[in-house]
């Protein structure tokens, strides 16, 4: 199978699970293809996005004052890692040159700042400045393969809690268990993504 084919059936299969997983926005689908993309990456993009869909649609519905971007954090999950066609090696190793290089690409593409950004901030939650769309875009790229990380969930828990004015462990426990059942697709989502080819 040519690799166009390959990454026609990672924008395109159904994936694991019962509902399957959501298809990537087409000017996104159409950027990647442009880009000629690894369809590993086209593969883990609808994958993220997908657990953003489920993310942003859980918290929206319970905290319906919280003011949040819907279309910006599925826009972030879906090209967060969009540096990697620039740094292939990322796909299956360490590093962060990506980050840098997809705001870069999607900013040359005429994507807004305010879009564009997600690719810088994914994997830097802890710096000042950022929005709940940047936390939940971080807690997407991490609980597609059920990571947990305490400090990122703990930061959404604090802006949940000073919307909706429960107390923290309220919020905690209520986003612990979304997580939770995010998570629990992680096996099938990472064979999903081993399936293609960098």
């Amino acid at each position: 199978m040519k690799p166009p084919d390959l990454l026609h059936r990672a924008l395109h299969d159904p994936g694991p699970g019962d509902p399957p997983l959501r298809p990537l926005p087409d000017d996104v689908a159409r950027l990647l293809r442009d880009l000629d993309a690894p369809p590993r990456l086209a593969a883990h993009l609808r994958a993220v996005h997908d657990v953003a869909h489920r993310l942003v649609d859980r918290v929206a519905r319970q905290h319906p004052t919280l003011t949040l971007d819907r279309a910006a954090v599925l826009f972030g999950a879906a090209t967060h890692d969009i540096g990697k066609t620039a740094h292939v090696g990322e796909l299956s190793g360490p590093g962060s040159a990506h980050e840098e290089a997809g705001r870069a690409l999607l900013l040359a593409r005429g994507v807004s700042p305010e879009r564009a950004r997600f690719a810088g901030t994914h994997a830097t939650w802890n710096v000042p400045g950022l929005t709940v769309e940047d936390l939940l875009v971080s807690v997407a790229d991490k609980i597609w393969k059920n990571r947990r990380v305490r400090e990122l969930e703990d930061l959404v828990v604090g802006r949940l809690a000073m919307v909706s004015g429960r107390p923290v462990w309220e919020e905690f426990l209520a986003f612990d268990d979304l997580l939770t059942a995010i998570g629990e697709g992680a096996e099938g989502r990472l064979a999903f993504q081993a399936s293609y080819p960098t």
